[in-house]
């Protein structure tokens, strides 16, 4: 298991995290989003998903991955 740091722009409140750990859950990748520090913290199987398509997800929903750590 794979675990990474996201760095968001764009989360404001709490649908916001609902929208995208909903969204990531979907496509089998554990997220916990924090709104007021800007970042989700992700756990995934990399022979399953890519960090990249993770991050395809997350913009497609609007919000605009920074950085990854």
């Amino acid at each position: 298991m794979t675990k990474k740091r996201l760095f968001l722009s764009g989360l404001h409140c709490t649908s916001c995290v609902m929208l995208i750990e909903g969204e990531l859950m979907d496509i089998g990748v554990t997220a916990v989003c924090n709104y007021t520090k800007g970042h989700v913290d992700v756990a995934f199987d990399e022979e399953k998903i890519r960090e990249k398509e993770i991050a395809g997800v997350i913009e497609r929903l609007g919000y605009t991955v920074d950085r990854i750590r």
